[in-house]
C-alpha cells in the first residue's frame, strides 16, 4: 500500500509474503535493496509504524532533491511489488532509555521514529507524558499531522506542538511560526529538564537543538539523536588520535570465504570498496559506520575499523566488522 502524506512524501506499507509478524523496536531502521536499472541501491529508512500493529511494517520517504532511492521509490513502487530488506538495527528507541517523561522533538521527515515511538505508547494505553514537537517548513508539509492530532486527542499523556517556518498562502495558521528556539521550549516544554529527549531531522537542525540543550545546562547524557547524514567534521577528525591512520601505499590482501575470491588490495581501500570490485555484494546504507547494515563476520586478520556507532562491543569481540569503515591491514579473511 502506498500513502500519501505530504509533497514529495508517501508511507510504503509492507507484508511478509508468508504473513510473519513483524517484530522490532519502536524507532529503529531498515535498509532496503531498491532495484534500480544500474544495479541495486541500498538505502536505510527509519520504521514509521509500530511494532504494536505487527502484521505490517512502514517507512515514509520523502524525495529530496538529489536522493536516487527516494525518487525512485515514489516514481516506481506500486502495490504488489517484493523488496529485500535487512534489519531491523538502532539503538535510537525510548526503550534503551526508560523514563517517566519525554521529549520528542524533530524536523522534517525526522518526525518518522517519533512517529513510531508515540504510537506505541498510544497503541498500548501506557500512561505516558509526552511533549512531541515536530518542524515544517509550512503547515501542508507537516506529516502525519491528522494521525498525531488523533492520538493527541484522545490521550492527555500526549502534548503536541508545532513549529512552521511560514504559513501556507490564504490559510490561517494560529501555531508557532518562525525557525525552532529556546524561547519556544521554554514554552512548550517548562519542565524539559526533566524529560529524556530524542531528536531526529537534518543535521544542521539536531546540531542546533544539541546546543540550545546545553546552553541551558541540560544533562546531555539524557539526549539522543538520530541521523543517517554523515558527521560534519573531517576524515581526521572523525578518527580517534590514537588510532594510526591506514599506511599510505602498503598493500593489503583479502579472501572472501564462502566466494573463494582473494584479491590484492591497498591499506586505504576498506572491506567493502574491495568487495564491490571484486564483484560481490555486501549490502550497505550509510557507509560511514553508523545504520550497521554492512557488518560482516572476520574470520582472521586484522581490520582498522572507525565506526560511528553501527556495532556493538559484543559484536566486536565475536568477530564482526562493518565493511565500510574497515580498512584491512596485511592479510584479512571474511566470511562472504
Amino acid at each position: 500500500m502506498v500513502i500519501p502524506e505530504a509533497p514529495n512524501v508517501a508511507t510504503f506499507c509492507f507484508r511478509a509474503p508468508s504473513d510473519a509478524w513483524f517484530d522490532y523496536a519502536p524507532g529503529q531502521f531498515l535498509t532496503l535493496e531498491l532495484p534500480l536499472p544500474d544495479g541495486p541501491l541500498h538505502r536505510t529508512y527509519t520504521i514509521s509504524s509500530s511494532p504494536s500493529r505487527p502484521l505490517s511494517i512502514s517507512i515514509t520517504v520523502k524525495a529530496q532533491p538529489g536522493s536516487i532511492g527516494s525518487i525512485w521509490m515514489l516514481d516506481n513502487l506500486r502495490p504488489g511489488m517484493k523488496l529485500k530488506a535487512f534489519g531491523p538495527a538502532g539503538v535510537f528507541s525510548f526503550q534503551n532509555h526508560p523514563s517517566n517523561k519525554y521529549l520528542f522533538i524533530s524536523a522534517g521527515s525526522g518526525v518518522t521514529p517519533m512517529m513510531s515511538m508515540t504510537t506505541w505508547f498510544f497503541d498500548l494505553g501506557v500512561a505516558s507524558d509526552i511533549v512531541f514537537i515536530n518542524c515544517a517548513r509550512r503547515p501542508s508539509e507537516i506529516i502525519f499531522r491528522e494521525r498525531l492530532d488523533h492520538m493527541a486527542s484522545r490521550v492527555p499523556g500526549i502534548k503536541l506542538k508545532f513549529v512552521v517556518e511560514q504559513p501556507d498562502e490564504f490559510k490561517a495558521w494560529t501555531g508557532y511560526e518562525g525557525m525552532f528556539n529556546q524561547l519556544m521550549l521554554g514554552l512548550m516544554a517548562p519542565d524539559y529538564l526533566d524529560r529524556e529527549v530524542f531528536c531526529c531531522g537534518p543535521e544542521p537542525f539536531m546540531r542546533a537543538v544539541s546546543e540550545y540543550l546545553a546552553d541551558l545546562g541540560f544533562d546531555m547524557d539524557r539526549y539522543h539523536q538520530e541521523s543517517f547524514q554523515a558527521p560534519a567534521m573531517t576524515e581526521a577528525e572523525a578518527r580517534p588520535p590514537e588510532v594510526d591512520m591506514p599506511e599510505e601505499g602498503a598493500t593489503a590482501h583479502i579472501r572472501f570465504a564462502q566466494s573463494d575470491v582473494e584479491i590484492d588490495c591497498a591499506e586505504t581501500d576498506t572491506v567493502l570498496a574491495v568487495a564491490r570490485a571484486a564483484g560481490l555484494n555486501i549490502p550497505s546504507g550509510c557507509t560511514f559506520g553508523l545504520c550497521g547494515t554492512c557488518k560482516v563476520k572476520k574470520n582472521a586478520g586484522e581490520v582498522l575499523m572507525v565506526h560511528n556507532g553501527g556495532i556493538s562491543e559484543d559484536d566486536i569481540e565475536e568477530g564482526y566488522i562493518l565493511a565500510c569503515c574497515s580498512n584491512p591491514v596485511g592479510t584479512v579473511e571474511i566470511d562472504i
